[in-house]
This record gives structure tokens, C-alpha cells and sequence, in this order.
């Protein structure tokens, strides 16, 4: 079995924050609960008091492998206002109060990091004041707070509405904020090998050998940066199970549990499997702002990324079909990338 992580979050009502972890691959349990108080075994009524000292929080179990712990927080601090001192919108006391429970220091100094990112970032006005604590004993929250938001949906979405969370999720984490948010570069975590860092068995090939491997509009694309047209590429419409891999070097690059028909007539995607893969710049060649995509293994171009998708991150990852090879999930292992098959053990994010 996978050896699973804990991650625990504190951000006013647990029914928001547990919701936003639901049905995001690597991810295997959240459970609401209490945690950061002097009371054994507290009830809601008790926490909601706010004499326990206990915050209301989620417990996220997950595979580190699928899932790093960087992307939780990036998904736990765009759910939450961090620079509320006095709970969490309309909900208020030291119960609501934002937290991140480490659970060891590695986890301790992502945390910080992503707080200083935010702050040097400027997306606020007043600095961040979500709390980072070490991690204390756990008490599961009663049985009808588990998965509120799925047993009480219409009853979830007016109190998420009457809260102010979504409108300020709306309002502040959307656009430019977030595209800054998930720019936030941290260093990955060292705890095992990451999932599907193929080996590389040979150096990459000068631009002259690679003008014989490649056909010649994988060439333009990976090398001289151009784009290929729209509606006719190879996989706009591919809608098989697999991974789709740099070209040139094979490195894992992009799955199909993330792509979705953008409309454009290039693939889409809402994520890469792994964002150290990928290598980000700014591109004003046609006098618009964008954010060119590169294959760090290779330098090779792959497209652009926006942040107009339908995923939680809000990005969509527009890829040009020369610059990717597409390994179906059946052959995965014949190709070395069977570590990969996890993938697909579960339902990729909800668009």
C-alpha cells in the first residue's frame, strides 16, 4: 500500500475547508475534527464556546506521491482570507481562526515560506495572520459534520453564499491573484522519489541530430517556439486514457485524467502531473502578456498557460500536440512508466 501523509488545516467553518479537498486525486480522507485546545474529547457546542482553545479543522490523508503537500496549502490559503485576525468571515472567535497544524518540519517550513510568499507578493494590504502550530491530538468532529457539504448540499451552499467566503474566494482569489498565487515557487519535497521522474538514459541531442528524429513540425514547435494550427494537431480530441510525454526527452508531462475540451483545437490541460517539470516565462512576443510553457528537461516549447480553466487552480495549460508523444494507460509499463498507474485509481478534479 501507498504510504499516505497528513496535512491538517484550520480556516473557519470545517464544512468549507473540507470541501475544497474533496475529490482531488491523492488525495484518500479528510475528516473534520478539532484540534489545538485543553479539553479531552470537546463536543461542537463546547469548541463553538471558544473557551476549549480547540480550532475547528480538517485532516487531509494523502499521497504524497500524487499530491505534494505544497499543493495543499496552495489549495487550503485560496479557500481562506489569512489576514483576518478574528476568525473567518462571518464566523467569528479563536475557534475560526486560520491555522496550519505541521505535522513535521519539513511541512513547518512550507508553510512559512508559502506565508512569506504571500506577503512579498502584495496580494494583500495588510500581512498574513494564519497561525502555523505544531500539530496536537486530533478529535474526530461528530458523525453529521463529516461530508456536510455532500449530505446538506442546498443547506452548504446558502451558508457558503450567506458566510462571505465564496464571493471573497470570487473576488480576491480569482484573476490576477491567483495567477500570482499559483507562480508561488517552492522547493519540492525530499521525502522519496516524485511521481514518474523517468531516467534519462542518454543526453539530449543538438538541435542538428534532433532535426532528423523529429518531423518537421515537431522541430518548429519544440525549437524555434511556433505554434501549430488549431482543430487538426494530433491530440485536440484524443480522449484515450494515458500520460503525454515531452518528445524529445520522455519525461512525464501531462495526463489525461486532466484534459478537457477547451474549445481552442489545442489539448488542455488543468495541471501537469508534476509543476517541477514544467518551466514558466513571460512571453510578449505578440505585445500581449503571456506566460509561455517549457519542458524543463529539454527547453523544449510546449505552449502557453492561462488562467481561465475550469480546475480549481483556474488554469488551463494549452499544449501544442508536436511538442508531446502519448503513452496510453495499457502501456504504460511496457514503457517504464507503470509508476504512473496510480493515476488513474481515481476520478480527476471535477471540471
Amino acid at each position: 500500500m501507498n504510504q499516505l501523509n497528513t496535512a491538517t488545516f484550520a480556516g473557519g467553518c470545517f464544512w468549507c475547508i473540507a470541501s475544497a479537498f474533496d475529490n482531488i486525486k491523492g488525495i484518500e480522507q479528510v475528516v473534520s475534527g478539532y484540534m489545538g485546545g485543553d479539553v479531552d474529547n470537546p463536543s461542537y457546542e463546547l469548541v463553538c464556546t471558544g473557551q476549549t482553545g480547540h480550532a475547528e479543522v480538517v485532516q487531509v490523508r494523502f499521497d504524497p506521491k500524487i499530491i505534494t503537500y505544497q499543493d495543499l496549502l496552495k489549495i487550503f490559503f485560496s479557500r481562506i482570507d489569512p489576514t483576518d485576525e478574528g476568525g473567518s468571515f462571518l464566523d467569528r472567535g479563536s475557534q475560526y481562526r486560520s491555522a496550519v497544524f505541521y505535522h513535521n518540519e519539513e511541512q513547518k517550513q512550507l508553510a512559512l515560506a508559502v506565508i512569506q510568499q504571500i506577503d512579498k507578493s502584495k496580494m494583500f494590504d495588510k500581512a498574513v495572520v494564519t497561525q502555523v502550530q505544531e500539530a496536537v491530538e486530533f478529535f474526530p468532529a461528530e458523525e453529521y459534520h463529516q461530508d456536510y457539504h455532500k449530505k446538506n448540499a442546498i443547506q452548504y451552499k446558502y451558508y457558503s453564499l450567506g458566510s462571505g467566503r465564496q464571493s471573497f474566494v470570487n473576488r480576491v482569489w480569482n484573476g490576477k491573484n491567483l495567477k500570482v498565487f499559483n507562480r508561488i515557487s517552492l522547493e519540492k519535497s525530499p521525502t522519496g522519489p516524485q511521481t514518474g521522474q523517468k531516467k534519462l538514459t542518454a543526453p539530449i541531442p543538438d538541435n542538428e541530430t534532433l532535426k532528423k528524429q523529429l518531423s518537421p513540425i515537431q522541430y518548429k514547435v519544440t525549437r524555434e517556439n511556433a505554434t501549430e494550427p488549431p482543430f487538426t494537431n494530433e491530440f485536440w480530441d484524443n480522449d484515450q486514457e494515458g500520460i503525454y510525454v515531452d518528445v524529445i526527452s520522455g519525461t512525464p508531462l501531462f495526463s489525461s485524467t486532466d484534459k478537457f475540451d477547451s474549445g481552442c483545437g489545442w489539448p488542455s490541460f488543468t495541471q501537469p502531473i508534476q509543476e517541477e517539470q514544467i518551466i514558466e516565462k513571460e512571453d510578449t512576443l505578440l505585445f500581449v502578456e503571456r506566460t509561455e510553457v517549457r519542458s524543463k528537461t529539454t527547453d523544449a516549447h510546449l505552449g502557453h498557460v492561462f488562467d481561465d480553466g475550469p480546475g480549481p487552480n483556474g488554469l488551463r495549460y494549452c499544449i501544442n500536440s508536436a511538442a508531446l508523444k502519448f503513452i496510453p494507460r495499457q502501456e504504460l509499463k511496457q514503457h517504464g512508466y507503470e509508476d504512473l498507474e496510480k493515476l488513474f485509481l481515481k476520478g480527476a478534479i471535477p471540471q
